[in-house]
Order: C-alpha cells, then sequence, then structure tokens
C-alpha cells in the first residue's frame, strides 16, 4: 500500500516541478539578435565565371546500355549480357576445364594468405594480418573533405 503513497507523491512532486519549468520559461523574453548591417557592394568590375563543363546528353543507363552491345545493333542479347561474367569464370577456371573447383575460386585469397605469411607458419601473426589490409585505389577521392585540425599554440612558461 505504501508503494501507491509513494507513486502518487513522486506524481505530484514532478507535476509542482513541471509547472514552475513551464511558468519560468514562459516569464523569460527571448530576444533575437539584431540583423547585420548591409554590406555595401565594391565598384569593383565583377570578373565571368568560368565555363560549367558541359555534361554527356547520354544518361548513366544509355552509357551502361552502349557497354553492354557489343556489336552496336541496339540489342543486347543473352551472350552479350554474359559476357562480363564469362570472361570473370574463364580468369578464375586456372586449369580450363569448365569447372570451378575450390582452389580455383579462392586462389587470389590463399595467393594472399601465402604472401602475407612471412614466417610460413600457416597462421598469420597480428602485423602479418596488418598486411592483408586492402590498400587505397591511385587516384581514388576521398569521402569526406574534413578541414584540417587547428594548430594547438603551446603555451610558453
Amino acid at each position: 500500500m505504501w508503494r501507491y503513497f509513494a507513486g502518487a507523491g513522486a506524481a505530484a512532486l514532478l507535476m509542482l516541478a513541471g509547472m514552475f519549468l513551464f511558468r519560468s520559461s514562459a516569464a523569460s523574453e527571448f530576444k533575437l539578435p539584431a540583423a547585420p548591417a548591409a554590406r555595401t557592394a565594391v565598384a569593383a568590375p565583377e570578373e565571368p565565371l568560368p565555363e560549367a563543363p558541359k555534361a554527356s546528353a547520354k544518361t548513366r543507363e544509355q552509357k551502361r546500355f552502349d557497354r553492354f552491345d557489343k556489336d552496336r545493333n541496339e540489342a543486347v542479347t543473352r551472350e552479350e549480357y554474359l559476357l562480363a561474367r564469362r570472361k570473370a569464370y574463364a580468369k578464375l577456371d586456372a586449369n580450363h576445364d569448365g569447372r570451378l573447383d575450390f582452389d580455383e575460386w579462392a586462389i587470389k585469397t590463399t595467393t594472399k594468405f601465402a604472401g602475407a605469411d612471412a614466417d610460413k607458419s600457416g597462421a598469420l601473426t597480428r602485423a602479418e594480418f596488418l598486411a592483408t589490409a586492402p590498400k587505397p585505389r591511385a587516384g581514388a577521392k576521398p569521402r569526406c573533405v574534413c578541414p584540417a585540425a587547428p594548430a594547438k599554440e603551446e603555451a610558453e612558461d
């Protein structure tokens, strides 16, 4: 029974605190800062802006279609559509038997592991594993160009 009284008392205290907060925020006036002064135009002649690069008339999908349409007959056949996959499969099929076993499929990964395993122990240490990190592509744009951090000023004693 005492829990009900404690809950009712807590609710009453919360309502009382809410009233005081509401009244105190309503009474204070929020003043906006003054508008900035109008800037006067400098009488210097404006230089013309450089020309923007012209966009290609073809859309992204039209360019994609043209990459697939090898014989340029305005139709993509099933063979043209699967050509990139066939080339990728042929690269993986090392013994050219038309079948892809696990070792052929995982050759890139196993080669990377063997190259990183410097001590040939069959296991990668932390330092060896670090060598398997993907290398950044040359000429790739960074996702975000953040401003440089301001230099810390050292206090002189």
